[in-house]
């Protein structure tokens, strides 16, 4: 049998259940005549030195391919010719290093052609924020508030989550809800703007749902607090296609949300005086367009509850 070395020898550390006291040597090798498909043939040389003279064992391990290609620790073992492990964990890394040096080199464009140019901007943001919008936008990553409206640091509190779905003031504790009270009551915004989108998944998941949805999914028992805006949809869309439904109700979604937004009675207080103004916004990826409108809190007073708001200033841009 033909033995081919693969790796150097190198020693073991002495284990109590070890027959001698005396250094192990242990050396590897591949046997090429093993012609299985599933498995080779893996030689194990073990070196005593017993009483001064040394003695040889053999010992052959069947190990299949599959175990050898998952080992990616063997390829320290490897030589330089051995394909295959070490290729592919390089390509692995060659990956992961490309998509973080192109992170890498916006961020130094960003330090220095926005940050180190507005440097006395930047150090006043240090010290404190003041936007004039809290925005609520969808988690979806075709939507970018600021990519896409052009906020810069400071402009905008912004919180993104499934559908972009505001839940009612009664309802448990949310992260939205946390940033509702936090730039409303302490950083004093003085708009709020949510913005819906085209193709939205969480509206998708929304109107297929059936019933309540699976109270073990995490999207079904978020999604359903938009369920009156699907009730309204489905009460005057219900013949039409599946998608048009869906984006009928993503606009109707975001005004249900800026109806639930009136029942947090200090953001009600704030619009009733003036220095708060609730917006709704809806971008279209498809045809790249943005609809913003106004809640007309005047005319949304006499509107019995639950029954919608009246909205102003739409446009189309």
């Amino acid at each position: 049998m033909l033995f081919v070395p693969c790796c150097r020898i190198f020693e073991t550390p002495n284990f109590p259940f070890m027959a001698s006291s005396s250094p192990t040597h242990l050396s590897l090798s591949l046997d090429p005549s093993s012609s299985s498909s599933s498995t080779s043939l893996l030689n194990l040389q073990t070196q005593r030195t017993i009483f001064g003279s040394k003695d040889f064992e053999k010992t052959h391990l069947r190990i299949p391919v599959s175990f050898r290609k998952k080992a990616v620790n063997l390829q320290m073992m490897a030589s330089e010719k051995t394909p295959g492990l070490t290729q592919e964990a390089t390509v692995d890394r060659e990956d992961n290093t490309d998509v973080f040096d192109d992170m890498k080199q916006r961020f130094l464009a960003f330090k220095k052609h926005k940050y180190m140019d507005n440097l006395e901007h930047f150090k006043k943001l240090a010290d404190a924020q003041a936007p004039k919008f809290l925005v609520i936008a969808c988690a979806d990553s075709r939507v970018c508030p600021s990519a896409i409206l052009g906020f810069q640091p400071g402009d905008a509190f912004t919180v993104r989550n499934i559908a972009n779905l505001v839940p009612s003031y009664e309802s448990g504790p949310t992260e939205t809800k946390a940033a509702l009270e936090f730039s409303v009551n302490t950083l004093n915004v003085e708009n709020i703007l949510i913005i819906g989108h085209s193709r939205c998944g969480g509206i998708q998941a929304l109107m297929s749902m059936q019933g309540e949805g699976d109270s073990r999914s995490f999207i079904h028992n978020w999604v359903k607090v938009g369920k009156k805006a699907k009730e309204s949809t489905k009460a005057v869309a219900s013949n039409l296609h599946f998608d048009h439904q869906c984006q009928h109700c993503e606009k109707a979604s975001i005004n249900h949300s800026l109806e639930r937004l009136l029942g947090y009675p200090w953001i009600e207080e704030k619009v009733r005086k003036g220095s708060l103004s609730l917006h709704g916004g809806y971008y279209d990826f498809i045809n790249c367009t943005f609809e913003k409108w106004t809640v007309d809190y005047g005319e949304s007073r006499g509107k019995k509850e639950g029954s919608g708001i009246a909205v102003k200033n739409r446009s189309v841009w």
